[in-house]
C-alpha cells in the first residue's frame, strides 16, 4: 500500500523528528541500556506514529531520536532504496527533520535504517546501523509465555530452540530456517536478528558499526555493540551455512545487472517464466555499473 504523509510542520505542531523530547530521551535512555546488555530485549514506552504497527515504526522512533542536524540518513528495504516502504519512510524524515540529508548512498550516510538487509558495502565506526523488527523474541516459538521466556533469557536456557532446529534436522535433513535465524551475542544472549536472510547473519559478526533493532510493536529495542560476538545458533557436526547461489553446473550465479557474484541475489521471474537473478542492494549494484560505465537496466555480457 503506498502512503504518503504530509504534515504541517510549524514549530506549534511538531518538534525536530516528530517525537516529542521526552519521548526521544526514553529511546536514548534504553538504547543506552541495550548496548549495555547485548542483546537483552530492553522494553521501552513505543509511540502512536503516523503509520500502522509493523510498517517499521520501532525502527523509525529510533532513528527519529537519535538523527540530529548533519546527519544523512539512508533508508531501505529488502536491500533497495526505491521499494514502497523506503520511498516512504525517507520522506517522512525528510519532512521532519529539516537540516537533515537523506541518500542512496551506503558509503555517505551516519544512520542507516533497514528492512531485512544489511547493506553489502562494509559498515564502518562511523555509521549506525538500525533494523526494523516485526517480532524480537526468537524463544515466541517454543514458548508462549513471556514471563518464561524472560526467565529462559536470564539462564541462558536456549535447549528448547536447539531441539526445534535438531528436528528440523530430523525431518529435513538441514535447518530450514531461511530468516530471522536465531543469533546468540557475546556469549548469552539469542537474539531475533530482524527478517535478515542467512546471508546477512555472519556481517553482525565484530561489526564495526553499532546495530540497533527496534520492534515498535513489540516495544522492545536490542543492539548489538561494536565489535561483539555474534555467533548464530548451530551444532558442530551440522554447521550454520548462508544462501547457495550456485546452478546446476556448480558455477555462482552472478547478477543480471552487474554482473556481481560476491553479492546477496533475489529471483526474478519475467512474463515468459524465465528466471533471472539481481542483486537485492540496489546502491551496491548501481555502483558496479557505474564502475564499468554500464547503462542502467542493461545486462552485462
Amino acid at each position: 500500500m503506498n502512503v504518503s504523509y504530509e504534515l504541517p510542520l510549524d514549530d506549534a505542531a511538531y518538534s525536530f523528528g516528530f517525537l516529542d523530547e521526552y519521548a526521544k530521551r526514553e529511546v536514548r535512555r534504553t538504547i543506552l541500556k541495550a548496548i549495555c546488555i547485548p542483546g537483552y530485549q530492553t522494553p521501552y514506552a513505543s509511540r502512536e506514529m503516523p503509520m500502522g504497527r509493523g510498517f517499521g515504526t520501532g525502527g523509525l522512533q529510533v532513528t527519529l531520536s537519535l538523527i540530529g542536524e548533519g546527519d544523512t540518513v539512508k533508508v531501505i528495504d529488502q536491500g533497495a532504496d526505491d521499494s514502497v516502504n523506503a520511498v516512504n519512510l525517507r520522506h517522512f524524515v525528510e519532512l521532519t527533520c529539516p537540516g537533515v540529508d537523506t541518500t542512496e548512498r551506503t558509503t555517505e550516510a551516519s544512520l542507516i535504517q533497514s528492512r531485512h538487509r544489511i547493506p553489502e558495502v562494509a559498515l564502518s565506526e562511523s555509521q549506525v546501523m538500525i533494523l526494523q523488527v516485526p517480532y524480537p523474541d526468537p524463544l515466541v516459538v517454543v514458548e508462549p509465555s513471556e514471563a518464561r521466556r524472560k526467565v529462559m533469557h536470564g539462564e541462558a536456557d536456549y535447549s528448547r530452540l536447539l531441539t526445534k532446529l535438531y528436528e528440523d534436522i530430523v525431518q529435513f535433513d538441514e535447518i530450514t530456517i531461511s530468516h530471522r535465524y536465531p543469533t546468540r551475542i557475546n556469549g548469552h544472549y539469542v537474539i531475533d536478528p530482524s527478517p535478515i536472510p542467512r546471508y546477512d547473519v555472519p556481517r553482525l559478526d565484530n561489526s564495526p558499526a553499532l546495530i540497533l533493532l527496534g520492534a515498535g510493536r513489540e516495544k522492545k529495542i536490542y543492539a548489538v555493540p561494536p565489535y561483539t560476538r555474534a555467533e548464530p545458533l548451530a551444532f558442530d557436526d551440522v554447521p550454520f551455512r548462508v544462501e547457495d547461489f550456485r546452478d546446476a553446473q556448480g558455477a555462482r550465479r552472478p547478477c543480471a545487472r552487474c554482473g556481481a557474484t560476491d553479492s546477496f541475489l533475489d529471483e526474478l521471474i519475467d512474463d515468459d517464466g524465465n528466471k533471472q537473478w539481481q542483486c537485492s542492494d540496489s546502491d551496491y549494484c548501481h555502483s558496479r555499473l557505474a564502475e564499468h560505465d554500464t547503462i542502467p537496466g542493461e545486462a552485462m555480457s
